[in-house]
């Protein structure tokens, strides 16, 4: 093609350029787009139907105190006996050799540390309590079990314990008289707090000017049994197979389906160290995938099959 003599010259144009012997045909770009457009909101709005999920708004300390008083007192004695979730799950929250997912014999859990420290007696209990002012049988309780020794602490929390697990429905109610020191009195003041919302301002950890850190009010939900119930009722359980969306209206964690899957399965559903395992699966898996070229026999799979055939068939068709 030879260069224009100047601005607005005409161009003229090789004779050698081959021109464009094949058929025309007629596209409408615009009329593409809304069929495209109209499909994929068909498509999305029957998807939406037959597999979305409920916009459930989040579980709050307050919730849980006023809609099952029992669990959250239970669960508030195990978080001062040390017996919950949270204070026998080791690391980041506690520095407990014993606890931990394995992976076979690497202990992964505990290579990394305690980066969450989490005393649940002190955090959700005492802490949130020796806050509260003016109420002087809440300053006496707090003052009998503080001075008491471990041994007795221990003592009184695990006979409250067994008496609450004992007790009709687990109610505080109907425990049986016993010695459970200022047990009692403490739980009951931690429902109040808990009920008034203050607890859940109390757990939040300040770190800044945004609130983004809510490790212990989770913690403290996650070691009853309330949050396991809601679950539940909406086919969230571990062996129901459900996901959903918790947080605005975006797409859910539909993507996460083939990590959950594995814990449905054996071993997984059964092992101890089911997180320590799935986890080193999927990097297996992953690296595969990553290293899908290069590994001999996987990577002639496309060509032995022919599958590129099928998908260019067209292109063969008129070859």
């Amino acid at each position: 093609m030879s260069a224009p003599a100047a601005t607005g010259a005409k161009v003229n144009i090789s004779r050698d350029v081959p021109q464009w012997t094949g058929d025309y045909r007629r596209y409408d770009l615009v009329k593409e787009f809304l069929a495209a457009l109209a499909a994929m909101t068909l498509l999305t709005v029957v998807l939406a139907v037959v597999f979305g999920s409920p916009d459930k708004p989040s579980i709050s300390l307050a919730e849980w105190a006023n809609n099952d008083p029992n669990d959250f007192v239970v669960t508030a004695v195990a978080e001062l006996d040390g017996t919950s979730g949270t204070a026998t799950y080791g690391a980041p929250y506690t520095d407990d050799p014993s606890a931990g997912q394995k992976l076979g014999p690497l202990p992964l859990q505990r290579w990394g540390g305690v980066r969450e420290p989490v005393d649940t007696a002190q955090d959700f209990v005492l802490g949130p309590l020796s806050t509260v002012t003016g109420d002087a049988a809440l300053s006496s309780a707090l003052s009998q079990y503080t001075a008491a020794s471990a041994d007795q602490r221990k003592t009184w929390t695990g006979a409250y314990a067994d008496a609450l697990d004992k007790a009709d429905d687990h109610d505080p109610a109907k425990v049986a008289a016993g010695d459970y020191g200022p047990v009692p009195v403490l739980s009951a003041k931690l429902l109040d707090l808990a009920r008034s919302g203050g607890l859940d301002g109390r757990l939040l950890a300040e770190k800044g000017f945004y609130q983004t850190d809510y490790a212990k009010p989770l913690l403290f939900l996650a070691d009853g049994g309330y949050v396991e119930d809601q679950a539940r009722a909406e086919h969230l359980g571990g062996d129901q197979w459900g996901m959903m969306n918790e947080t605005g209206r975006y797409p859910g964690q539909a993507w996460l389906w083939l990590y959950t899957f594995w814990y449905q399965i054996p071993p997984f559903n059964h092992s101890d160290n089911a997180d320590a395992l799935v986890w080193g699966l999927m990097m297996v898996l992953s690296l595969a995938l990553v290293l899908l070229p290069f590994i001999p026999g996987l990577r002639s799979i496309p060509g032995a099959t022919r599958v590129y055939r099928l998908i260019w068939r067209d292109h063969y068709r008129q070859r």
